[in-house]
């Protein structure tokens, strides 16, 4: 470039970094050399002398749960106030061996990782190379220290089907567990089976259906359980997540089921529209956002060479409202 246009090396630097002044007759003559010979300035390119891209990636399983947006939102603070840029990409267990991980060393400087297509021998490997990341709602592998921002799961997930159980009466709670790989579908699981346990209530894996926090496939898969001889059979549905929930209230209606008379009805996550449903749901309310802001300064923590480790449990609560039977709404 800087041979075509008659001008310095130094010159096309400036340029392109727009750290120092450059004539308006330089301007016009290396931008259009610049569209003479197809050339794109590339992050990557600009930072190779220091290997620093300023971009850093937020790899999801999938976009399409409204649960990611207040978490984006805390990331996406961070990243701006650091003045970086920021690559979403989705990539999960179903394409693993299909296709490369979008976003990694090769186009990013340090990523959050919220996705089980990294299986954790690729994390230990990344981790091996000195590739800055930090885990979203996933413990690390016990070989990589890498440092980790969830929510406790377990105890509330207990609290909530307790309250079904004590408070209301429910003993016949249909669960609706989300992506078999995810920890936090796992946990909440583990939470249900004890609060089962510990109130003399025996586990029933007919009561346990795959709702994969997606609301239309949890709402199939409750028609489906319905329309195969399963009304009746159950007084209360633990959703998993209150994406699930919009399914789940939506087959309750459809087959002439009243909430809560009839069927009370729980979430988890707090989201947006929670007390906007019909009825308003009761949910654990989750502080998402917080955990993007957090994983997030975490993770430029370890790209300023700070050190950052360990796993953050970000703690929990209930919120009550109607679906549950609770006249109105109130925190525990």
């Amino acid at each position: 470039m800087a041979k075509k246009a008659g001008v310095s090396v130094a010159t096309v630097s400036r340029y392109l970094n727009r750290n120092a002044p450059v004539s308006m007759e330089v301007s016009e003559r290396l931008q259009k050399v610049m569209t003479e010979m197809r050339y794109v300035p590339h992050a990557a390119a600009r930072h190779l002398a220091s290997r620093k891209t300023r971009v850093v990636g937020l790899l999801l399983n999938n976009l399409h749960n409204d649960f990611f947006v207040p978490l984006l939102n805390g990331v996406e603070a961070v990243v701006r106030q650091k003045g970086y840029n920021l690559i979403i990409a989705t990539y999960h267990a179903n394409i693993r061996n299909e296709t490369q991980p979008p976003i990694g060393p090769h186009n990013t400087d340090g990523m959050l990782v919220f996705s089980d297509g990294l299986m954790d021998n690729d994390l230990i490997a990344l981790n091996s190379l000195g590739f800055p990341m930090v885990l979203v709602h996933r413990t690390p592998p016990a070989d990589a220290p890498i440092p980790s921002v969830t929510v406790e799961n377990i105890e509330i997930t207990k609290q909530l089907i307790e309250h079904l159980i004590r408070v209301h009466g429910r003993s016949r709670i249909l669960f609706l567990r989300g992506p078999i790989h995810q920890e936090d579908s796992a946990r909440r699981e583990l939470g249900y089976r004890r609060a089962l346990e510990e109130n003399g209530i025996p586990y029933d894996e007919g009561l346990v259906l795959n709702g994969e926090f997606e609301r239309n496939v949890s709402y199939a898969e409750l028609n489906r359980f319905i329309e195969n001889g399963g009304k009746g059979k159950f007084d209360a549905v633990f959703t998993g997540d209150d994406d699930a929930a919009i399914g789940v209230l939506r087959s309750l209606q459809a087959h002439g089921i009243r909430v809560p008379e009839e069927v009370a009805v729980v979430g988890f996550d707090d989201l947006g529209f929670a007390p906007f449903l019909n009825p308003p749901l009761t949910t654990v309310r989750a502080p998402t956002e917080a955990v993007g802001r957090i994983a997030t300064e975490k993770l430029f923590s370890l790209l300023e060479n700070d050190f950052s480790d360990g796993v953050v449990i970000l703690p929990t609560e209930i919120v009550y409202r109607r679906s549950c039977g609770c006249a109105q709404a109130t925190y525990s």
